[in-house]
């Protein structure tokens, strides 16, 4: 009997998988509500909306990441018949401005910042030029695919910064926000200095290495905990590591050894043990303790379990011998609760018009001028000092360059069709280490760094 589920029948479970026909509809309305108002008074006009940031929430500094997927739903954006006739059947929408879809493609130019850059607050990271009615309708998918990844990729940044070279892997799609959190987070860390993940889909998808060791359910199966050690053992001879926490850790750590041995009878080599519970501090260096005595040095400790920057920093400085961190949680929903528990774990990146028919354009808003905008299209130069290292961002109009530093924002799309190379993620990964290298500790330290200095010269 096939108990494949008919998604057109009436009852059956649907996947709500968000698909490429579906993407003309990630909008707010009042995006198509304004394009109606567009279309009838006939507003023509050319406009550049800027992607910012007016504030980082943890730390001085963010990695841009997401544009890949941004300029993939622009060059990609279509309504079919099937989207304007339902659009149509609601009522509300002129069945004239729907038509007036039909044929959309976007026409004009984006400049960017590479993904893998450096960026700080009040830095253009995307310039948008285009029909105002054509670019209005990218401000919900870019803010929030720019918004999740650049919060995740930098998040992975100060993980790894932490771990002071220790790899660290993502163990987050369970706890993520969302089918399509999870995978992004995957690449998004991965950007940031992961070193892989744990969803396979994210490995299919982008390239990202996948690894995965034991859950405790494999352990409560079988009769004694060595049984299951054993297993495992036998069926991934040359890639096992061994969670030993579902009883007792340390008799876990006992329990490795005997089959570490028994493998080196049969040539092959346990990997590592895993810690997923109770206080890792201590549980590692017994740990590590149990392992060198029985002359297993080459066995090495991965941990997880809540961990973040913060607390894999105090780990080390405490001279935990973890080779290797898990980070779940707290990596893929950009946790900022240890610099601000005021503040949500988001990035509050936004998308604004700032220059119209080549005219500078901005919002003033009297009643919370931290909401103002600056008006003009822009671009942003990078200085560096003697010894390499970046030390101020200038921030100017677009048409009013100058000698000193290098333009971040290069072309992406020009008239429509995309002139950019999109390199693969690991020479993405690349960039961010060098940007990194590039920055000076105290501005990258997790507690008490230094602002970098970004001038805004209009």
């Amino acid at each position: 009997m096939n108990h494949k589920s008919d998604p057109s029948k009436q009852g059956s479970p649907k996947s709500s998988l968000f698909t490429e026909s579906d993407m003309a509809l990630f909008v707010d309305y009042y995006q198509l509500t304004m394009g109606q108002a567009d279309f009838k008074c006939q507003n023509s006009a050319i406009i550049t909306s800027n992607y910012y940031v007016r504030k980082i929430p943890q730390g001085q500094y963010l990695i841009a990441a997401g544009l890949e997927q941004v300029i993939h739903f622009i060059l990609n954006l279509r309504f079919t018949d099937e989207i304007l006739n339902w659009l149509a059947d609601k009522g509300e929408l002129d069945r004239n401005y729907l038509d007036s879809l039909k044929d959309f493609q976007f026409d004009g130019s984006i400049y960017a910042v590479p993904e893998g850059t450096l960026i700080f607050p009040n830095e253009p990271i995307i310039n948008v030029t285009g029909r105002s009615r054509d670019v209005q309708l990218f401000e919900t998918y870019l803010l929030c695919v720019m918004n999740f990844q650049t919060l995740i990729a930098t998040k992975a940044s100060r993980i790894v910064y932490a771990a002071s070279g220790k790899p660290v892997f993502d163990f987050g799609a369970r706890r993520a926000h969302g089918r399509d959190a999870g995978i992004l987070a995957a690449r998004a860390a991965f950007i940031g200095g992961a070193s892989g993940t744990s969803l396979v889909l994210a490995g299919r998808y982008f390239d990202i290495p996948y690894v995965g060791t034991m859950a405790h359910k494999f352990v409560l199966e079988r009769a004694t905990e060595v049984d299951a050690f054993r297993d495992y053992a036998n069926t991934f001879p040359n890639n096992t590591t061994l969670l030993i926490d579902t009883y007792d850790t340390l008799n876990g750590a006992k329990n490795a050894c005997i089959v570490a041995h028994e493998m080196e009878a049969r040539g092959a080599k346990l990997r590592a043990v895993r810690l997923d519970s109770g206080d890792l501090l201590t549980l590692s260096k017994e740990v590590r303790r149990i392992l060198d005595d029985e002359k297993l040095h080459y066995v090495k400790i991965i941990a997880s379990h809540e961990l973040d920057e913060f607390r894999i920093n105090k780990l080390l400085e405490n001279g935990a011998p973890i080779d290797g961190f898990g980070v779940g949680t707290r990596l893929v929903t950009g946790d900022i609760s240890q610099t601000d528990d005021s503040s949500a774990s988001a990035l509050g990146g936004v998308f604004k018009l700032v220059e119209r028919n080549g005219i500078p354009v901005g919002k003033q808003t009297l009643d919370e001028p931290s909401k103002a905008t600056i008006p003009g299209r822009k671009q942003i130069y990078r200085q560096t000092d003697e010894y390499g290292y970046y030390c101020k961002d200038v921030v100017t109009l677009w048409d009013t360059p100058i000698d000193d530093g290098e333009p971040l924002l290069i072309p992406i799309v020009k008239d429509g069709e995309l002139v950019y190379n999109f390199p693969k993620l690991t020479d993405i990964q690349q960039r961010t280490k060098t940007e990194l290298t590039k920055l000076q500790e105290s501005h990258k330290v997790l507690k008490k760094s230094k602002t970098y200095p970004v001038d805004i010269h209009l």
